[in-house]
């Protein structure tokens, strides 16, 4: 599986000159944990930038400055992770495992985003595969039970 066949498409997104109060408006209303900053680049979506509610909390909240004062330019993270849509989940959370992020962007070949993956995305599908795997083990125990006693019947 790769990173764009388990991305949620339905991404939020905003722009850096959003305030903060707006943003946080935004993730409310969406009811999701960041917003994926993007610009306009010869006509692609361009993810530039992540904001994530721990970001208002630590950099706003915590620091008592306006939310109005603020925009999400101001503090969001510009050291973005992306990752291609064609790109295994496996190297994916290699890769966010070495950022230590939760969430990234993922874009395609023109670097338009086109969607977002989030590790809780990765934990169910790795709990679907592992659900799956339990159910094979216990299905060959019952395999082997029927087969034994139809080779040994008792009389």
């Amino acid at each position: 599986m790769n990173a764009g066949r388990l991305c949620s498409r339905k991404v939020i997104t905003t722009h850096r000159d959003t305030t903060i109060r707006d943003a946080a408006h935004l993730m409310r209303e969406h009811h999701v944990g960041c917003l994926i900053v993007t610009e306009e680049k010869a006509g692609v979506t361009e993810p530039v930038g992540i904001l994530t509610d721990r970001d208002i909390v630590i950099e706003v909240i915590a620091e008592d400055i306006g939310v109005n004062e603020v925009t999400v330019g101001d503090i969001m993270c510009y050291a973005l992770l992306k990752v291609s849509e064609h790109d295994s989940i496996l190297e994916t959370a290699q890769r966010m495992r070495a950022r230590g992020v939760r969430r990234v962007p993922v874009i395609d070949d023109k670097c338009e985003l086109v969607g977002i993956l989030a590790l809780d995305d990765i934990l169910g599908l790795l709990s679907e595969e592992l659900s799956l795997l339990a159910r094979l083990t216990s299905r060959e125990a019952e395999q082997e039970q029927t087969k034994r006693a139809y080779n040994h019947p008792t009389a």
